[in-house]
């Protein structure tokens, strides 16, 4: 995955740059940076009127009691079409606009949401497997001393231990 993203930081500009020449050996130069200024202001316009929108569907569903979920989504999808418009380059801006669409917007969120393991926690708790490595501390369980925090019980002077570490402060496997 990460080579796809290093391709993708790598091609994006030279495959930008060959468009630019395409673009303006054909319309010419001012309107070729007219257009691409124009982009820009739609990419603003376009945010503020479905960025607004979407933030009224999740008032409504965090109203609800329900977790807005898919309009979180939905927002990132916005933010990153906007994003994409304001950058300068016609790929781009094709990308951003088709993110504006409100069913490719969907479409991709729905594939995204397919290829994820969303966990959605309620009320700040969650039910914890023993091996997932997380100590849940409450706050009588821990105190501070001198600046720093104790690893023991309050007060306990129990010696706080690294995982990294054996019980006798050297290091484990």
């Amino acid at each position: 995955m990460g080579l796809y993203i290093i391709a993708g930081i790598l091609l994006l500009p030279l495959i930008e740059i060959a468009v630019f020449i395409w673009v303006g050996g054909l319309i010419g130069v001012f309107p070729t940076i007219l257009l691409t200024v124009i982009t820009a202001l739609a990419g603003t316009f376009m945010l503020r009127q479905q960025g607004l929108s979407l933030l009224m569907r999740m008032q409504k569903e965090l109203d609800a009691g329900r977790a807005p979920g898919n309009e979180v989504m939905q927002g990132a999808m916005i933010v990153v079409a906007s994003i994409l418009l304001l950058i300068p380059g016609f790929v781009t801006d094709a990308i951003g606009l088709l993110l504006f669409i409100p069913p490719v917007r969907e479409a991709l969120v729905r594939f995204i949401l397919s290829r994820s393991n969303v966990v959605i926690v309620q009320g700040g708790t969650a039910a914890r497997r023993p091996d997932d490595g997380v100590v849940d501390l409450d706050e009588e369980d821990w105190s501070e001393k001198n600046g720093g925090r104790s690893g023991g019980a309050a007060g306990s002077g129990q010696p706080r231990i690294s995982p990294w570490q054996d019980d006798s402060g050297k290091p484990g496997s």
